[in-house]
């Protein structure tokens, strides 16, 4: 009998020390997590607030901006460094046309933004969009191949004022 409680005493160790170490881990991540928050989440309010208020003052600079927007042009973004975030480009493929795509990109201009060169290749990148079959854009190959022809194509359309496209997501359905 006493090789029974022997062995039990020994399991019991062992999950002990198990279980101790893993509660002690825990406490002190959680500690950490609650720590760093209340470090960073003064600061993250205030870019916050800074960005709505760069928000709301570029709104009332540009008036006839938001007459455009209502009258059904694509929604645009612009934002620090000269990148323009392009409204969800969502359509379906050539071929299956039950797959939907939705795709959202990012235009980087040399110099000041165009919105009218940003909505002229809105426009390009859609009618692109839907002459493609899903099996040209599947794989790391055709995701590359997919962002070589927006490339081609942008530049066309903008004649080098857009130096790069930045792809923010990309889903197919």
């Amino acid at each position: 009998m006493e090789e029974g409680q022997e062995g039990e005493a020994k399991k019991k160790s062992n999950l002990m020390a198990l279980v101790i170490p893993l509660v002690v881990l825990t406490a002190v991540g959680g500690g950490g997590g609650w720590v760093i928050g209340n470090m960073l989440a003064p600061q993250v309010k205030q870019a916050a607030d800074a960005a709505k208020a760069a928000e709301e003052a570029a709104a009332g600079d540009h008036g006839g901006e938001a007459k455009k927007e209502e009258e059904g042009l694509p929604k645009i973004s612009t934002e620090a460094n000269g990148v323009v975030a392009l409204e969800p480009i969502t359509t379906n493929l050539a071929y299956p046309s039950e797959n939907w795509i939705r795709l959202e990109v990012a235009l980087l201009f040399n110099g000041p933004p165009d919105v009218q060169i940003a909505e002229a290749v809105h426009q390009d990148i859609l009618a692109y969009m839907r002459t493609v079959s899903l099996q040209q854009v599947e794989g790391p190959r055709g995701l590359q191949y997919l962002k070589d022809d927006l490339q081609e194509r942008v530049d066309l359309r903008s004649e080098g004022r857009v130096s790069k496209v930045m792809f923010r997501t990309l889903v197919i359905e």
